[in-house]
């Protein structure tokens, strides 16, 4: 093992290649020396607002270099990062930060708070600083089925075994991370390439064709996808797709969301089945299921075995387990027992005697030891590979005037998997001409980020909840798709 304290990485790697380039944004970069000494001085910073050790720092930042900076400055304090989507809206962002008591928040105005572009006093040095490694790496923010947030803490302190491969991302090669970088997968594959000192490339925002001309102009060796990312690259005309040399990639990693199996042999027969990995877990890290391409082609449709780290069953209603074959309810013991992986702030885990969790999906083995995936047992709505809660956007609608109660679904879409549907029980309110609707956009948009606001909305007269306050969102889906 070559152990490294992440508050040294920038060091590491600026001594070893300063003067190459680290990460690429848009039409900026920054080397390994730039970005070494930026952010000591980023960390002298954030140190004279109050951040300490093991604080979490709340960063509210978009794609870029900043963002990168952020989270190496505040590794550097031995703290821990927690981002957010840059696009949260003061309604949401608000209870997060009550929540997380961070001791700084960077990218939005505020008394202890920092906005985007911030630029520290050049009286800060650039000297290094002393090595420290906070308990936690990361603590992930995600909605939940109470319409509360909670916070995902990672068990695993902020360092890094050098000599470890992982996620086939390569020493000193090149990444390219498309998505959000305040979604669990993209934060963890766009930080480990840089751990191994690659050449991290993050975009703006996703853009099919700019993808592919990324990936051949940095002759990237890894990507990071979701589903709906690659089925919009599969609609470019074949023209342009086949005009950018992928030849230097080796791993396209798929994950978040299923991908549907035409999609996924489409790919396999594009850029080879080596080259189309695909994992399964959850940010609580009590385990995953990794396959590659070729093992996809002979179980069709697998996400894999469990890893060595971890232990799975499937449980029936009864509590039972259920043999090889049979459906039921997925739960996850880590090999090195409950709690060693992360802790929840704000939520409880679902969990059953022994250890057991459950992350709220269904599914079976196959007699070979492989796992396939049924539908969610929860509610939740997978939506471009972002998790999206009912109750939060429930929560939002019944704050608007005359609505008794509310239900959010996901009905399917062919480019996203599912899109929010909501269902609005308000009697009285007059939705004829359309300005009751609008009126009510207006209202999500200025509480929900962007992409949790409803796609559709319809009003009905009839109450949504039983006497106890149920609402059968399973039932109410059923129904919408089949008319």
């Amino acid at each position: 093992m070559n152990v490294l304290s992440l508050s040294q990485v920038a060091a590491h790697w600026s001594n070893l290649q300063p003067e190459t380039i680290a990460i690429v944004h848009e039409a900026d970069s920054i080397t390994w020396q730039a970005l070494e000494d930026t952010t000591n001085q980023l960390a002298r910073a954030y140190q004279e607002l109050g951040v300490k050790p093991n604080d979490f720092v709340t960063v509210a930042l978009p794609n870029g270099i900043e963002f990168f900076q952020s989270c190496l400055a505040i590794w550097k304090l031995g703290a821990t990062p927690q981002p957010v989507s840059a696009r949260l809206p003061k309604f949401e962002l608000d209870p997060i930060i009550e929540l997380a008591k961070p001791s700084l928040v960077v990218g939005v105005e505020g008394p202890t708070s920092l906005p985007i572009g911030y630029q520290p006093d050049l009286k800060h040095s650039a000297d290094p600083l002393p090595e420290i490694t906070s308990s936690s790496f990361k603590a992930m923010t995600s909605g939940g089925s109470t319409g509360r947030p909670k916070l995902i803490v990672s068990a695993n302190p902020a360092e890094w075994d050098l000599d470890l491969e992982h996620l086939q991302i390569p020493t000193a090669g090149a990444m390219l991370i498309p998505g959000p970088l305040y979604h669990n997968g993209p934060f963890v594959w766009g930080m480990t390439a840089l751990f191994r000192g690659n050449r991290v490339v993050v975009t703006t925002r996703f853009d099919a064709e700019q993808t592919l001309a990324l990936l051949a102009q940095h002759q990237v060796d890894v990507v990071y996808m979701v589903p709906t990312m690659m089925q919009r690259i599969w609609k470019l005309p074949e023209t342009t797709k086949r005009q950018y040399d992928l030849s230097h990639l080796k791993a396209l990693w798929h994950l978040a969301a299923p991908c549907p199996a035409w999609l996924k042999e489409a790919f396999i027969d594009w850029l080879g089945a080596r080259v189309i990995w695909e994992l399964y877990g959850g940010t609580e890290g009590i385990g995953s299921t990794i396959i590659n391409g070729e093992e996809w082609l002979s179980h069709r449709g697998s996400v894999g075995k469990p890893g060595v780290t971890a232990e799975m069953k499937i449980i029936g209603e009864d509590g039972e387990t259920l043999p090889t074959g049979e459906v039921g309810e997925l739960y996850i013991r880590p090999i090195t027992g409950p709690g060693t992986t992360y802790r929840y702030i704000g939520a409880e885990a679902k969990a059953i005697e022994g250890g057991w969790e459950s992350l709220g999906d269904l599914g079976y083995f196959d007699e070979d030891g492989y796992l396939y995936l049924a539908d969610r047992h929860t509610d939740m709505i997978l939506s471009g590979g972002a998790n999206i809660y009912p109750a939060e956007i429930e929560a939002a609608i019944d704050a608007f005037a005359t609505v008794r109660s509310s239900a959010a679904i996901g009905l399917p879409d062919e480019d996203l998997g599912n899109v929010v549907h909501a269902i609005v029980d308000a009697p009285g309110l007059d939705t004829s001409d359309g300005l009751a609707e609008a009126a009510l956009l207006q209202h999500l948009n200025e509480r929900l980020v962007r992409y949790k606001v409803p796609r559709t909305i319809e009003f009905v007269t009839e109450p949504l909840r039983d006497d106890a306050g149920k609402v059968r969102r399973k039932q109410l889906r059923s129904e919408r798709i089949a008319s």
